[in-house]
């Protein structure tokens, strides 16, 4: 398998396909890379996201068997057998974008354990898949969903910043570590960038994005931001720094003020 330009990781990737096709048998459609693998912008400290295309919803035998499997998976000697994330979408459920934010069965990075989540189930998972998916099992993924509308890519967008936005302003105390403050700038670079130019992108196409567009006081915020992406099962247990937190949340604060802004201006 070459997947990726990485021998060990492809290893990885051969394991999964491997054991999966021996959990699922005739159930498993497909499996494909997405995130920053199919956007062609990954690095050594990328999360390894999939998505599984299964025929029908997983009753509990399946999820216990692929369980068992990602356990297993998670004790090979390679580091990037601990990076996997992804979700196991019923073939019906990624066929209808209308249907995002069902619950699926999710797969976290540094996990072994399936749990019912809406993480991977939205437009825009749906279109890395479709346009850049990686297939490391089963048909072209243009031919397990339509395309999906830009219009719907945006509002999807829109209230993903707002909504995330007002939850983290709200209670900003399970933000609270350096992992998430970084995680979640990020992400913000990158959900802006994906509005105003209506393409999914990489983290780190939106963090450059971001340094390019957005005030230059926000730029130092940014790279150390993307300077504490390694290690995150580290990361997660320490205190932010403090300065950084706060100017995380005024952060989140503009760029939901930029995309209030945005709508309103392209509310035709």
């Amino acid at each position: 398998m070459d997947a990726t330009p990485n021998p060990e990781l492809n290893g990885v990737l051969a394991e999964l396909v491997g054991r999966t096709r021996d959990a699922l048998g005739d159930a498993l459609v497909g499996i494909y890379l997405q995130g920053s693998f199919a956007l062609g912008d990954h690095d050594e400290h990328s999360d390894v996201d999939f998505i599984a295309v299964v025929d029908q919803g997983l009753e509990a035998r399946a999820v216990a068997a692929l369980t068992a499997m990602h356990e297993e998976i998670f004790t090979l000697p390679s580091e990037w057998a601990r990076h996997l994330e992804g979700s196991y979408f019923p073939r019906d459920v990624l066929a209808h974008h209308g249907r995002s934010g069902e619950p699926v069965w999710y797969l976290d990075h540094g996990s072994t354990q399936l749990v019912l989540s809406d993480h991977c189930n939205t437009p825009v998972v749906r279109w890395i898949v479709r346009e850049h998916g990686v297939p490391l099992v089963g048909p072209d993924p243009t031919t397990l969903m339509p395309p999906i509308p830009g219009d719907t890519l945006r509002k999807h967008m829109v209230s993903t910043i707002l909504d995330w936005g007002a939850e983290i302003i709200a209670d900003p105390t399970p933000s609270r570590n350096r992992f998430y403050q970084g995680f979640i700038v990020l992400n913000y670079c990158r959900m802006y960038h994906d509005l105003v130019t209506g393409r999914p992108s990489s983290k780190r196409v939106g963090a450059t994005w971001a340094q390019e567009h957005l005030d230059p006081t926000w730029s130092g915020l940014i790279a150390r931001s993307w300077g504490g992406r390694p290690n995150p099962a580290v990361s997660v247990t320490e205190a932010p720094d403090a300065e950084d937190f706060d100017a995380t949340l005024r952060f989140v604060e503009v760029i939901m003020g930029m995309t209030e802004e945005w709508v309103r201006a392209n509310d035709h």
